[in-house]
């Protein structure tokens, strides 16, 4: 394909939020380039072969934060994106095969507690008020602190009216259980460990955090207002994440930007205090107006653009970003549909939680604060097979698994104890499935080194960033860059280490999008 040598946006990294945010610039009447180094778009959203014939989402596994709006809002549709399976259940597995499927109605909780039903009804309820009350804040540019701007402390005013909103009753719980540890709020409300496990697992995953970490019941919060206010959301894509990626690749051509994959940068160019366009690895510069970036705030600002371009203080401030990851991805080709114990074949379409109690989840956490894996680790489980054939082989499966805690600096390196972190995952999904074992063809593991390296994330950290209190929102990626404007003038960021965060959702692409144009106007 034949480009320009100038446009007026380069977006630097064909990611879900760079397409995003290429499609809407697009759609706006100007020239963009979508520059992505890896030989396909998507990211860490992509869906890849692991071994012959079986196929995987390899990082992201599964739907679930990118708001309905806007996928309608791309025509994702019509680009082609198809679900090979909606409203995933969730299903909690426990030790004595008494598993636990956790639906809206909370009928399989009536059965082993009458008070654990209503109280999860009344959960549901809360959470569901809080996280529509708290959704629209994530599509808004966060307001700069300091600033005596109007519209800076418009954007205060709306923020205190959208909060204030919620009445005075559940504002007075967010304040009193936004910057709890999510297991005391757990142990409150509820009697059952493994209900008190599942719910535990969904305010840790991906993190940092263990459930007595302060702060997690507020990531609980982010993850439901992401999602809507309910799990209700998740989705599987039909041949994996890789085909959303595909279709926002399509959107952004659609709309008019030119896309190059295989194409890595190597450096913003920066001319008179102003970021005018960048330097591809082959030597090729292409000059824009303004630049783009989705990927990650240490990459972007210590890496392409360089740390000669900033002020010493946000320097540090970027340095010491909280970006190293703690989750581990496992994919197994399997010879046959894996039988777990005591479990109906409905529930293997959607996704299997290992985390019979917040008590194992902190003691699996424990490990990691030493530079250890956990030696009873925690697991998100998915079969993506038995919704989508496609994937395998016809008669085989593929088991995915998020894995944690695994840390990135692991105490004697990754590589001479890959092997048994491995086996010591397969051996946790046997104690539920105890013939998976034989039925396994291949595995490959992929460790937050692997996943800094594949995908190109600083830390490899799938947030980007740690989404905790202080790095959140306002202070989103740091004081100084939290507004998607890099402190030099024509670069931006647009990925998951902006606000909101991480997780397939595309809002931050679109915020920034929004801000370029509003720049530019």
């Amino acid at each position: 394909m034949t480009t320009k040598s100038r446009y007026d946006s380069i977006v630097v990294g064909g990611g879900h939020n760079g397409l995003v945010c290429a499609a809407i610039l697009a759609r706006s009447g100007r020239s963009v380039l979508v520059l992505e180094a890896a030989p396909q778009l998507g990211g860490a959203a992509v869906t890849r072969e692991f071994a012959p014939g079986f196929k995987v989402s390899s990082c992201a596994h599964l739907l679930h934060l990118m708001p309905a709006w806007l996928m309608r809002e791309l025509d994702l549709k019509g680009q082609g994106l198809k679900l090979a399976a909606e409203r995933l259940p969730t299903t909690a597995l426990a030790p004595d095969g008494a598993h636990l499927t956790l639906t809206g109605d909370a009928s399989a909780l009536r059965q082993r507690s009458v008070a654990d039903a209503a109280a999860y009804a009344d959960w549901q309820a809360l959470l569901g008020r809080l996280a529509r009350s708290l959704a629209p804040l994530l599509g808004a540019t966060p307001p700069r602190l300091g600033s005596g701007a109007w519209r800076e402390r418009a954007a205060l005013l709306r923020l205190g009216w959208q909060v204030r909103r919620l009445g005075r009753h559940d504002l007075r719980e967010l304040l009193r259980i936004g910057g709890m540890c999510v297991q005391d709020l757990l142990d409150e409300r509820f009697e059952s460990s493994l209900l008190k496990g599942a719910l535990a697992l969904d305010a840790v995953l991906g993190t940092n955090f263990g459930p007595r970490s302060p702060g997690t019941v507020f990531s609980l919060l982010y993850r439901e207002a992401a999602a809507g206010g309910g799990a209700a959301t998740l989705a599987q894509p039909a041949g994996g994440l890789g085909a959303l990626s595909a279709a926002l690749g399509r959107a952004a051509s659609a709309a008019g930007a030119d896309i190059r994959t295989a194409t890595p940068v190597e450096r913003i160019v920066v001319r008179a205090d102003r970021a005018c366009g960048v330097v591809l690895a082959s030597g090729e510069e292409i000059a824009a107006k303004s630049v783009i970036s989705n990927a990650d705030p240490k990459t972007t600002y210590l890496g392409l653009l360089g740390s000669e371009h900033l002020d010493a203080g946000f320097v540090r401030r970027v340095a010491t970003l909280r970006t190293r990851g703690l989750a581990a991805k496992l994919h197994l080709a399997l010879d046959r549909m894996p039988e777990f114990q005591s479990l109906e074949r409905a529930a293997l379409r959607g996704r299997l939680l290992v985390a019979p109690s917040p008590e194992y989840i902190e003691r699996a956490f424990n490990h990691a604060k030493y530079g250890e894996f956990s030696a009873g680790p925690i697991l998100e489980v998915t079969v993506p097979t038995i919704a989508d054939p496609s994937l395998a082989p016809p008669g085989q499966h593929v088991l995915s698994a998020i894995v944690q805690y695994a840390p990135y600096s692991l105490e004697g390196g990754w590589e001479p104890q890959r092997q048994r972190f491995t086996e010591l995952v397969i051996d946790t999904i046997s104690s539920f499935a105890p013939d998976l074992r034989r039925s396994v063809l291949s595995a490959e593991l992929l460790t937050p080194p692997d996943i800094e390296r594949e995908f190109r994330i600083a830390g490899g950290h799938w947030h980007h960033a740690e989404l905790a209190l202080d790095q959140f929102f306002m202070v989103r990626p740091v004081a100084g860059a939290a507004q998607y404007q890099a402190p030099v003038a024509g670069l931006y960021l647009c990925g998951a280490g902006c606000h909101p965060g991480g997780g397939v959702m595309g809002i931050a692409g679109r915020n920034a999008a929004r801000e370029v144009l509003r720049e530019a106007a």
